[in-house]
């Protein structure tokens, strides 16, 4: 061994020198998503309200899986879990009081569809259903009313939210996006 040889191995790390205890754990590494933490809604949002421009694009560009009469539905660009689907009105109103009965109504309507949807497409066990009302409150786009829909699995909870602040999704949201608009119900003929 040479002289430079003694010094590598004088740097190197070994993980037993470390603070923890090795853990049963499998890493699965998702660099990727960095960029949807790291750039922030924000960002992505620029000087618009992307709940106001989603429907004014394609349902495939905008993540719309259903259009209603006063409401419709996207999928989360953000999601929590695959499948994260947003109720949002078309008019531009910040808060749950300020919908219309009608607005209301549709919204719970296309709610309780979309749990339909998401139990038939993706088997989920169970749902997180709730509105942020207000930045204070944890609203990403807290100007424009959204309901979230979030599908939830028995072993779906695990430490890369808390720990890396990273989300494991199995599906692209194009998939899901296609998967979730092409088990979307017919409206009833009237």
């Amino acid at each position: 061994m040479s002289a430079g040889d003694a010094d590598s191995d004088a740097r190197l790390e070994q993980a037993s020198d470390f603070g923890g205890v090795p853990d049963g754990f499998q890493r699965l590494w998702t660099p990727h998503r960095m960029a949807y933490i790291a750039t922030g809604a924000d960002a992505l949002r620029g000087s618009g309200c992307p709940f106001c421009a989603a429907p004014q694009k394609s349902d495939a560009d905008g993540l719309i899986v259903h259009r209603g009469a006063t409401a419709y539905v996207l999928l989360n660009l953000f999601p929590y879990n695959s499948g994260h689907m947003l109720v949002c009105p078309y008019r531009h109103i910040a808060t749950y009081d300020q919908a219309s009965a009608e607005e209301v109504a549709e919204i719970g309507e296309l709610t309780q569809i979309g749990m339909r949807v998401l139990r038939a497409v993706s088997r989920c066990d169970g749902f997180n259903i709730g509105m942020n009302q207000g930045a204070v409150a944890g609203a990403g786009v807290d100007e424009h009313l959204h309901q979230h829909i979030v599908p939830r699995w028995a072993s779906d909870a695990n430490f890369f939210p808390i720990i890396a602040r990273t989300k494991a999704l199995p599906q692209l949201l194009g998939e899901v996006r296609e998967a979730v608009a092409a088990a979307w119900p017919a409206p009833a003929q009237s």
